[in-house]
């Protein structure tokens, strides 16, 4: 067994379940975060060799996860809009399921307001969506966040600033019992 072998496979112990965690804020869907798990670490075997050490791993790793899964929810929705204003599908379950909500660490009685949450999160700027998530879902520090994202520590700041602003905005527009009167 290569080194390079051994070195991958103690990185994917290692980062697994970080990844499949990552997608899966960005997609709440199962299947689709563990698609993105696998599709990441694919590129992480693929490239380990060239990875120059200008960051940490877990930053690398970091960031490879994120942009696959911006990528895919492009992709998705693309393939969305197709099928809406292209070909008629002949499968209804196809388009159904792009837009599944679909999020193990949440109770069953709580799908429906979170499916809302993560709707209205997901109508951030990538940036912010992204900041937000490092943030408060992954619980990164603001100088952690600055390096997977490459901005500065003050971006970092205005960018969760402004996605709890606009969230908040949203939220007490769908959840008006929760709007101050």
């Amino acid at each position: 067994m290569s080194k390079n072998h051994s070195d991958f496979i103690a990185i994917y112990n290692q980062y697994k379940v970080l990844v499949y965690n990552v997608a899966l804020h960005y997609l709440q869907n199962v299947e689709d975060a563990e698609e993105i798990t696998q599709d990441v670490f694919v590129q992480i075997h693929n490239s380990l060799v060239s990875f120059k050490e200008n960051s940490s791993l877990k930053t690398w790793i970091y960031r490879i996860t994120i942009n696959k899964s911006l990528d895919f929810i492009k992709h998705k929705n693309s393939v969305k809009r197709f099928f809406i204003f292209g070909k008629n599908s002949e499968n209804e379950s196809e388009l159904n399921n792009i837009s599944s909500f679909e999020h193990p660490g949440i109770a069953l009685e709580n799908k429906e307001n979170a499916a809302i949450l993560f709707k209205v999160i997901n109508e951030l700027t990538e940036n912010q969506k992204t900041a937000f998530i490092l943030s408060k879902l992954d619980g990164l520090s603001n100088p952690e966040i600055s390096e997977i994202m490459n901005v500065s520590i003050s971006a970092v700041e205005s960018l969760i600033f402004r996605a709890k602003t606009t969230l908040k905005e949203k939220l007490s527009i769908k959840f008006e019992k929760y709007r101050k009167k």
